[in-house]
Protein backbone atom coordinates (compact mmCIF):
# COMPACT_ATOMS: atom_id res chain seq x y z
CA UNK A 1 0.00 0.00 0.00
CA UNK A 2 1.32 3.44 -0.94
CA UNK A 3 1.79 6.14 1.68
CA UNK A 4 -0.81 8.36 0.01
CA UNK A 5 -3.32 5.52 0.29
CA UNK A 6 -3.03 5.66 4.09
CA UNK A 7 -3.61 9.41 3.98
CA UNK A 8 -6.69 8.95 1.79
CA UNK A 9 -8.06 6.34 4.20
CA UNK A 10 -7.71 8.80 7.07
CA UNK A 11 -9.55 11.43 5.01
CA UNK A 12 -12.33 8.95 4.23
CA UNK A 13 -12.75 8.09 7.93
CA UNK A 14 -12.98 11.75 8.87
CA UNK A 15 -15.58 12.53 6.20
CA UNK A 16 -17.62 9.47 7.24
CA UNK A 17 -17.53 10.54 10.90
CA UNK A 18 -18.36 14.18 10.22
CA UNK A 19 -20.93 13.45 7.44
CA UNK A 20 -19.74 16.67 5.85
CA UNK A 21 -16.80 17.61 3.59
CA UNK A 22 -16.39 21.10 5.03
CA UNK A 23 -16.23 19.96 8.67
CA UNK A 24 -13.85 17.17 7.70
CA UNK A 25 -11.56 19.68 5.98
CA UNK A 26 -11.55 21.92 9.07
CA UNK A 27 -10.79 18.98 11.34
CA UNK A 28 -7.93 17.82 9.09
CA UNK A 29 -6.57 21.31 8.50
CA UNK A 30 -6.75 21.04 4.72
CA UNK A 31 -8.89 22.57 1.97
CA UNK A 32 -12.28 21.15 1.04
CA UNK A 33 -11.04 20.53 -2.50
CA UNK A 34 -8.18 18.42 -1.12
CA UNK A 35 -10.71 16.29 0.77
CA UNK A 36 -12.86 15.89 -2.35
CA UNK A 37 -9.84 14.89 -4.46
CA UNK A 38 -8.77 12.30 -1.89
CA UNK A 39 -12.22 10.68 -1.81
CA UNK A 40 -12.49 10.69 -5.60
CA UNK A 41 -9.01 9.17 -5.87
CA UNK A 42 -9.98 6.39 -3.46
CA UNK A 43 -13.22 5.60 -5.26
CA UNK A 44 -11.45 5.52 -8.64
CA UNK A 45 -8.73 3.25 -7.24
CA UNK A 46 -11.12 0.81 -5.55
CA UNK A 47 -13.72 0.98 -8.30
CA UNK A 48 -16.77 1.43 -6.05
CA UNK A 49 -18.68 4.38 -4.66
CA UNK A 50 -17.94 4.91 -0.96
CA UNK A 51 -20.01 7.98 -0.14
CA UNK A 52 -23.45 9.29 -1.04
CA UNK A 53 -23.40 13.06 -1.45
CA UNK A 54 -26.30 15.50 -1.20
CA UNK A 55 -26.32 19.27 -0.84
CA UNK A 56 -26.85 18.94 2.93
CA UNK A 57 -25.30 15.66 4.05
CA UNK A 58 -22.76 12.98 3.23
CA UNK A 59 -23.39 9.33 4.14
CA UNK A 60 -21.56 6.06 3.52
CA UNK A 61 -22.71 3.54 0.95
CA UNK A 62 -22.87 -0.14 1.85
CA UNK A 63 -19.31 -0.53 0.55
CA UNK A 64 -18.21 2.58 2.45
CA UNK A 65 -19.77 1.27 5.66
CA UNK A 66 -17.87 -2.01 5.32
CA UNK A 67 -14.60 -0.19 4.72
CA UNK A 68 -15.22 2.11 7.68
CA UNK A 69 -15.90 -0.87 9.97
CA UNK A 70 -12.60 -2.42 8.90
CA UNK A 71 -10.61 0.78 9.37
CA UNK A 72 -11.86 1.92 12.80
CA UNK A 73 -10.11 -0.74 14.95
CA UNK A 74 -6.75 -0.25 13.28
CA UNK A 75 -6.80 3.53 13.37
CA UNK A 76 -8.11 3.39 16.93
CA UNK A 77 -5.09 1.35 18.01
CA UNK A 78 -2.73 3.73 16.25
CA UNK A 79 -4.36 6.71 17.97
CA UNK A 80 -4.09 4.97 21.34
CA UNK A 81 -0.39 4.21 20.90
CA UNK A 82 0.35 7.78 19.82
CA UNK A 83 -1.50 9.11 22.88
CA UNK A 84 0.51 6.80 25.11
CA UNK A 85 3.69 8.26 23.67
CA UNK A 86 2.39 11.76 24.29
CA UNK A 87 1.70 10.88 27.91
CA UNK A 88 5.35 9.97 28.24
CA UNK A 89 6.30 13.59 27.55
CA UNK A 90 7.53 15.98 30.20
CA UNK A 91 4.42 18.18 30.32
CA UNK A 92 0.74 17.97 29.30
CA UNK A 93 -0.02 19.63 25.99
CA UNK A 94 -2.79 19.95 23.44
CA UNK A 95 -6.37 21.17 23.12
CA UNK A 96 -9.14 20.26 25.56
CA UNK A 97 -12.70 21.02 24.41
CA UNK A 98 -15.20 21.55 27.24
CA UNK A 99 -18.96 22.23 27.20
CA UNK A 100 -20.58 23.82 30.25
CA UNK A 101 -23.33 26.17 31.30
CA UNK A 102 -22.32 29.77 31.87
CA UNK A 103 -22.98 29.35 35.58
CA UNK A 104 -20.69 26.33 35.87
CA UNK A 105 -18.06 27.99 33.69
CA UNK A 106 -17.92 31.12 35.84
CA UNK A 107 -18.33 29.57 39.29
CA UNK A 108 -16.36 26.33 38.96
CA UNK A 109 -14.28 26.12 35.79
CA UNK A 110 -12.82 29.57 35.30
CA UNK A 111 -10.96 29.98 38.62
CA UNK A 112 -9.17 26.67 37.96
CA UNK A 113 -8.64 26.91 34.20
CA UNK A 114 -7.35 30.47 34.39
CA UNK A 115 -4.45 29.30 36.56
CA UNK A 116 -4.00 26.00 34.72
CA UNK A 117 -3.08 27.60 31.39
CA UNK A 118 -0.54 29.79 33.18
CA UNK A 119 1.06 26.73 34.74
CA UNK A 120 0.96 24.74 31.48
CA UNK A 121 1.38 27.09 28.48
CA UNK A 122 1.17 24.19 26.01
CA UNK A 123 -2.37 23.33 27.10
CA UNK A 124 -5.18 25.10 25.24
CA UNK A 125 -8.77 25.17 26.52
CA UNK A 126 -11.84 25.60 24.32
CA UNK A 127 -14.82 26.47 26.52
CA UNK A 128 -18.29 26.38 24.97
CA UNK A 129 -21.15 27.80 27.05
CA UNK A 130 -24.15 27.15 24.84
CA UNK A 131 -27.20 26.51 27.00
CA UNK A 132 -28.42 23.34 25.31
CA UNK A 133 -27.39 19.92 26.57
CA UNK A 134 -24.98 18.85 23.88
CA UNK A 135 -24.16 15.36 22.74
CA UNK A 136 -20.52 15.41 23.80
CA UNK A 137 -19.46 12.62 21.45
CA UNK A 138 -21.36 13.88 18.42
CA UNK A 139 -20.16 17.45 18.93
CA UNK A 140 -16.59 16.20 19.54
CA UNK A 141 -16.13 17.61 23.04
CA UNK A 142 -13.60 15.99 25.36
CA UNK A 143 -15.79 16.55 28.41
CA UNK A 144 -18.81 18.42 29.67
CA UNK A 145 -20.06 19.84 32.96
CA UNK A 146 -23.48 18.65 34.07
CA UNK A 147 -25.58 18.15 37.16
CA UNK A 148 -25.54 14.49 38.15
CA UNK A 149 -29.09 13.78 37.00
CA UNK A 150 -28.29 14.80 33.42
CA UNK A 151 -25.29 12.46 33.01
CA UNK A 152 -25.95 9.23 31.11
CA UNK A 153 -24.85 5.96 32.75
CA UNK A 154 -22.22 5.25 30.08
CA UNK A 155 -20.26 8.41 30.98
CA UNK A 156 -17.57 8.72 33.65
CA UNK A 157 -18.48 11.47 36.12
CA UNK A 158 -16.06 13.32 38.38
CA UNK A 159 -17.44 15.67 40.99
CA UNK A 160 -15.99 19.18 40.65
CA UNK A 161 -18.07 21.32 43.00
CA UNK A 162 -19.83 21.52 46.39
CA UNK A 163 -23.47 20.73 47.08
CA UNK A 164 -25.95 23.20 45.63
CA UNK A 165 -29.71 23.60 45.84
CA UNK A 166 -32.46 24.86 43.58
CA UNK A 167 -34.07 28.23 44.22
CA UNK A 168 -37.61 29.38 43.40
CA UNK A 169 -37.48 33.14 42.92
CA UNK A 170 -39.51 36.03 41.56
CA UNK A 171 -39.49 39.79 41.82
CA UNK A 172 -40.90 41.48 44.93
CA UNK A 173 -43.44 43.21 42.65
CA UNK A 174 -44.70 39.84 41.41
CA UNK A 175 -45.29 38.59 44.96
CA UNK A 176 -47.10 41.82 45.89
CA UNK A 177 -49.52 41.22 43.04
CA UNK A 178 -49.95 37.45 43.26
CA UNK A 179 -49.14 36.50 46.84
CA UNK A 180 -46.37 34.31 48.22
CA UNK A 181 -46.50 30.49 47.84
CA UNK A 182 -45.76 28.66 51.09
CA UNK A 183 -46.21 25.11 49.78
CA UNK A 184 -45.31 23.58 46.38
CA UNK A 185 -49.00 22.94 45.66
CA UNK A 186 -49.56 26.72 45.77
CA UNK A 187 -47.63 26.97 42.49
CA UNK A 188 -50.78 25.83 40.66
CA UNK A 189 -52.11 29.33 41.24
CA UNK A 190 -48.95 31.10 40.04
CA UNK A 191 -47.25 32.05 36.80
CA UNK A 192 -44.19 29.82 36.50
CA UNK A 193 -41.33 30.25 34.04
CA UNK A 194 -40.49 26.82 32.70
CA UNK A 195 -37.27 25.45 31.23
CA UNK A 196 -36.86 22.93 28.41
CA UNK A 197 -33.29 21.64 28.07
CA UNK A 198 -33.57 20.20 24.56
CA UNK A 199 -36.01 20.62 21.69
CA UNK A 200 -37.34 17.07 22.00
CA UNK A 201 -37.64 17.01 25.78
CA UNK A 202 -40.61 17.95 27.94
CA UNK A 203 -40.46 21.05 30.10
CA UNK A 204 -38.48 20.40 33.28
CA UNK A 205 -40.57 19.39 36.29
CA UNK A 206 -39.90 21.21 39.55
CA UNK A 207 -38.89 18.83 42.33
CA UNK A 208 -39.32 19.59 46.02
CA UNK A 209 -38.46 17.63 49.16
CA UNK A 210 -39.03 18.25 52.86
CA UNK A 211 -38.95 15.89 55.83
CA UNK A 212 -39.09 12.87 53.55
CA UNK A 213 -42.03 14.17 51.50
CA UNK A 214 -41.28 14.57 47.77
CA UNK A 215 -43.42 16.60 45.40
CA UNK A 216 -42.94 16.91 41.64
CA UNK A 217 -44.75 19.81 40.02
CA UNK A 218 -45.58 20.31 36.37
CA UNK A 219 -45.76 24.08 36.08
CA UNK A 220 -47.32 26.46 33.62
CA UNK A 221 -46.78 30.08 32.72
CA UNK A 222 -46.18 32.62 29.96
CA UNK A 223 -42.71 31.43 28.90
CA UNK A 224 -40.68 28.27 28.31
CA UNK A 225 -36.94 28.91 28.02
CA UNK A 226 -33.87 26.88 27.14
CA UNK A 227 -31.58 29.52 28.59
CA UNK A 228 -31.55 30.16 32.33
CA UNK A 229 -30.28 33.74 31.95
CA UNK A 230 -33.39 34.69 29.97
CA UNK A 231 -35.55 32.85 32.49
CA UNK A 232 -34.00 34.82 35.35
CA UNK A 233 -34.39 38.10 33.44
CA UNK A 234 -38.08 37.34 32.95
CA UNK A 235 -38.38 36.78 36.70
CA UNK A 236 -36.67 40.11 37.39
CA UNK A 237 -39.23 41.82 35.15
CA UNK A 238 -42.16 40.32 37.06
CA UNK A 239 -43.33 37.69 34.56
CA UNK A 240 -43.43 34.91 37.13
CA UNK A 241 -41.47 32.50 39.33
CA UNK A 242 -38.37 30.79 37.98
CA UNK A 243 -36.68 27.69 39.36
CA UNK A 244 -32.90 27.62 38.85
CA UNK A 245 -29.77 26.67 40.76
CA UNK A 246 -29.03 28.92 43.72
CA UNK A 247 -25.63 30.16 42.45
CA UNK A 248 -27.34 31.66 39.38
CA UNK A 249 -29.51 34.00 41.46
CA UNK A 250 -27.53 34.43 44.68
CA UNK A 251 -26.52 38.01 43.88
CA UNK A 252 -30.12 38.91 42.96
CA UNK A 253 -31.38 37.43 46.24
CA UNK A 254 -28.76 39.29 48.26
CA UNK A 255 -29.50 42.61 46.53
CA UNK A 256 -33.28 42.18 46.82
CA UNK A 257 -33.88 42.17 43.07
CA UNK A 258 -35.38 38.70 43.47
CA UNK A 259 -37.07 37.15 46.47
CA UNK A 260 -36.67 33.47 47.27
CA UNK A 261 -39.58 31.28 48.34
CA UNK A 262 -40.03 27.62 49.33
CA UNK A 263 -36.39 27.47 50.43
CA UNK A 264 -37.20 24.83 53.05
CA UNK A 265 -38.47 22.59 50.23
CA UNK A 266 -35.22 22.85 48.24
CA UNK A 267 -32.74 20.40 49.73
CA UNK A 268 -29.04 20.42 48.78
CA UNK A 269 -27.78 17.86 46.28
CA UNK A 270 -24.48 16.97 44.64
CA UNK A 271 -23.31 19.87 42.50
CA UNK A 272 -21.52 19.97 39.16
CA UNK A 273 -19.69 17.00 37.67
CA UNK A 274 -17.23 16.77 34.82
CA UNK A 275 -18.27 13.91 32.55
CA UNK A 276 -16.52 12.20 29.66
CA UNK A 277 -16.76 9.02 27.66
CA UNK A 278 -15.14 5.94 29.13
CA UNK A 279 -14.63 4.58 25.62
CA UNK A 280 -12.04 7.11 24.54
CA UNK A 281 -8.45 7.71 25.54
CA UNK A 282 -7.88 10.46 28.08
CA UNK A 283 -5.17 12.82 26.87
CA UNK A 284 -2.52 14.18 29.20
CA UNK A 285 -4.13 17.61 28.96
CA UNK A 286 -7.61 16.31 29.82
CA UNK A 287 -6.19 14.26 32.68
CA UNK A 288 -4.62 17.44 34.04
CA UNK A 289 -7.96 19.27 33.80
CA UNK A 290 -9.73 16.42 35.61
CA UNK A 291 -7.15 16.34 38.40
CA UNK A 292 -7.24 20.11 38.90
CA UNK A 293 -11.04 20.29 38.98
CA UNK A 294 -11.67 17.24 41.16
CA UNK A 295 -13.64 18.17 44.31
CA UNK A 296 -13.39 16.19 47.52
CA UNK A 297 -16.31 16.86 49.93
CA UNK A 298 -15.23 17.64 53.48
Amino acid sequence: MKREDLSDLAVFMTVAEECNFTRAAVRLGVSQSAVSHAIRRMEDSIGVKLLNRTSRRVSTTDAGEKLLAALKPGFGQITARIEELRLMGDAPRGLVRLAASKTAAKAVLWPVLSQLVRDYPEVQIELNTESRLMDLTEDRFDAGVRLREFISPDMIAVRIGPDISMAAVASPEYFRKHGVPTHPTDLDQHLCLAMRFSARASAYDWEFDKNGESIVKKVNGPFIFNDSELCIQAAREGHGICFVTEPEVLEDIQSGTLRRVLADWCQPFEGFHLCYSGRRNVSSALRLVIDRLRFEPA
